[in-house]
């Protein structure tokens, strides 16, 4: 068996991995070049296709975005990730940023509903509230279909602005296009939910806020150690169980619950990466308490 990969002494020499290419990733390899990081960091994507805001990140000089190439094994003794076409990359630090996926298959016409799955979703709910309100000029109501923290978060967001929500622990069949005067589709979303008995419900827009699983699957090649209800654990400051592993996004769990629910990824991000840098600086795993994990009432 080959030696264990030696820790680098500068930063120049660091080599930073990040698993996944979502909101998380993107915050922090963002933040990381804030920080002026001076070492590598290679990106590994699922995705095939090339979002804008990939592609900024990967005309930054220390930044090697590779697209679709997840990981798919990770070698916690010798530093290294496997990627699913057989690449290998050695790192110094991981991250591993793989987000979740929903617990179940989507509900038919899903796409064309609001939905909530993390906290960064808030936003883009109270924008599309919005636009309804202007379009009605009245206060909506709002069918929100899902159980657990995500849909009682959902409700919270609902409510402050204005809507009356109409909340529902059954799962719809399918999610009907809402039709403003005049008889054509809203640009929006949808207003009704059909259940598989033919039932219905009607409002004036639809909020999915259905579980969703981490993924953890590439954590567990490591031996990191994952919540019972699915997760990656980790500590305030986004380390694993595993040295040089570290996780951020909705792929880890704070006590239990998965971090997407607890904190927005960019303050996440903002947060990992000044753990990370000190890792760095230090060479050594430290567990000093700069800024860390601060969790959201």
């Amino acid at each position: 068996m080959s030696a264990p990969a030696p820790s680098p002494s500068t930063s120049e020499a660091t080599r930073i991995v990040i698993a996944g290419a979502g909101p998380a990733a993107q915050a922090l390899v963002a933040q990381l070049d804030r920080a002026r990081f001076t070492g590598s960091i290679t990106v590994l994507s699922n995705r095939d296709d090339t979002p804008a805001e990939l592609l900024e990140l990967a005309m930054l000089p220390q930044v090697s975005v590779r697209f679709g190439q997840p990981a798919s094994h990770i070698d916690a003794a010798n530093r290294t990730v496997a990627t699913a076409d057989g690449m290998e990359f050695a790192y110094d630090q991981l991250v591993i940023a793989t987000g979740s996926a929903p617990a179940a298959s989507p509900v038919d016409g899903a796409a064309q509903c609001l939905s909530y799955s993390t906290i960064d979703d808030a936003p883009r709910i109270a924008e599309g509230v919005q636009e309804v309100t202007r379009e009605l000029g009245r206060r909506p109501v709002g069918i929100l279909v899902g159980t657990g923290a995500a849909a009682g978060q959902a409700e919270a967001v609902l409510r402050a602005k204005g809507v009356r929500p109409i909340r529902t622990t059954a799962r719809p069949a399918a999610v009907v296009p809402s039709v403003v005067p005049g008889g054509s589709a809203s640009g929006l979303a949808s207003s009704a939910v059909v259940f598989e008995d033919g039932s219905s419900m009607t409002g004036d827009l639809v909020v999915l806020a259905e579980e969703r699983v981490s993924r953890d699957s590439l954590a567990a090649t490591a031996g990191v150690r994952t919540a019972a209800g699915g997760g990656i654990v980790i500590s305030r400051d986004f380390r694993t169980s595993v040295p040089g592993i570290w996780a951020i996004g909705d792929a880890a769990a704070f006590d239990g619950v998965r971090l997407g629910l607890l904190v927005a990824a960019a303050s996440a991000a903002g947060a990992c990466a000044t753990q990370l840098l000190t890792a760095v600086a230090t060479a050594v795993p430290s567990a000093a308490a700069v800024p860390a994990l601060q969790v959201a009432a």
